[in-house]
């Protein structure tokens, strides 16, 4: 385990943005918003920005110039453009990626077929350029290879967890096989890895040292940008007490706990139960949650809304009695961040990486201990809360992006 040395600026920078287009007119996760955060953070950088996407076709660069252009239909400020004939002749594509990389193309300063990824990069990028890909994706062996070849002076891939390797049993199928395989690339080829906690690090390295040296690596806090809240959405009552469930309905997530939680409350307290609102779109390999929550009565006290703007989960928190966070396993923990940033109760699963961050803000509870998270809503929903009171007793400050910006580039 060792720490970089702060190598020179490099004369360039090459972002990889082929997980923002492949999740077009998707509503974003949390590493498809680390990828934006970079994506905006370094084309205001003094050092000269390029940015790679694999398409369907083969590789796309964009120059400044296109680089502004695809941010801006990445953040809905421009809409995305008609589908070209290119993507149409890709008919595994869903309609958004095509019109995606149809923007792209339009917006490139070149483009290649898959083994022309090196000579189009010696040809327009200056010799020792520094690649980055921080969206665990497009991490084949080709594009690393091609990418050292068209002269990247320094790569450097973020690894937000080894989930996949420690629960396999809450993935598809093949997805563990092909993160180790990724991961063993990235351990082989990668001059320096970024983590977002420490205890990814601890986690990721143990994993790595198995197969042989590792990389320097640095660990940067990723940034936590609360947005400002809008209207709550409709039909949800800011008198009745109801806390928030906030991610991916998905197996290490705890959905199923909450709702054995709420068939007991609302058992023991009948109709003065609180309510659970989740807020998540549905996920995979989690087929008996989502019977359960097809057959939710309508007008109960368990809601499932998928599809809401930062602007209403946040406001959504800002009402609540809390978070409640009952997964099993993190890499880093967004969603307990941006609620104590709010001010926000979170009652959070023992989780190291989250304990890392909010340190004893949260109240922690495993999921073996079903009295104490039956007590702490109980609790919670019969108190009166003042917004912003958990984390202002706490001086809390979620981490930002200036911090975790000065750490990265000193060294990428």
């Amino acid at each position: 385990m060792s720490s970089p040395t702060d190598p020179p600026s490099p004369p360039a920078r090459l972002l990889d943005i082929t997980r923002l287009i492949r999740r077009a007119g998707r509503r974003p996760t949390g590493i498809d918003r680390v990828e934006l955060a970079y994506l905006q953070h370094l084309g205001r950088d003094a050092v000269p920005l390029f940015a790679l996407a694999r398409s369907a076709w083969g590789y796309i660069l964009l120059d400044r110039d296109g680089i502004e252009d695809i941010a801006a239909r990445l953040t809905g400020a421009r809409p995305w453009g008609q589908a070209d004939l290119l993507s149409l002749l890709a008919r595994r594509l869903a309609p958004g990626i095509r019109r995606a990389e149809s923007d792209l193309r339009r917006a490139a300063c070149a483009r290649c077929r898959p083994g022309g990824l090196a000579r189009m990069l010696r040809r327009h990028l200056p010799g020792g350029f520094s690649y980055l890909n921080v969206g665990h994706s497009n991490l084949s062996a080709r594009t690393l290879r091609g990418v050292r070849r068209g002269g990247a002076g320094r790569v450097a891939v973020m690894v937000h967890d080894v989930i996949p390797l420690e629960f396999p049993h809450y993935q598809r199928p093949g997805t563990p096989e092909a993160f180790r395989a990724r991961l063993q690339r990235v351990r082989a080829q990668a001059d320096l890895i970024l983590y977002n906690s420490a205890d990814t690090r601890a986690r990721a390295e143990a994993r790595m040292w198995a197969w042989g040296p590792v990389p320097d690596g640095v660990v940067a806090h990723l940034g936590v940008e609360p947005p400002e809240p809008g209207d709550l959405p409709p039909g949800i009552d800011p008198e009745r007490p109801y806390f928030v469930a906030l991610g991916t309905i998905e197996p290490r997530k705890g959905h199923d706990l909450l709702l054995d939680l709420w068939e007991e409350l609302g058992a023991e307290m009948g109709p003065a139960v609180p309510g659970l609102i989740l807020c998540g779109a549905r996920g995979w390999n989690n087929q008996a949650v989502f019977d359960r929550l097809d057959r939710l009565p309508p007008g109960g006290p368990v809601q499932e809304l998928a599809g809401l703007d930062d602007a209403r989960i946040a406001a959504l928190l800002l009402h609540s009695r809390g978070l409640l966070f009952p997964s099993r396993a993190e890499g880093y923990g967004l969603p307990p961040i941006e609620a104590a940033a709010l001010g926000v109760p979170v009652v959070s699963g023992d989780l190291p990486s989250v304990r890392e961050i909010l340190g004893n803000i949260p109240v922690y509870v495993k999921e073996s201990e079903r009295y104490q998270w039956l007590s702490a809503v109980k609790t919670l929903s019969k108190g009166q809360r003042a917004p912003g009171e958990a984390a202002g007793k706490a001086g809390f400050v979620p981490p930002g992006w200036k911090d975790h910006f000065n750490i990265v580039l000193r060294f990428a």
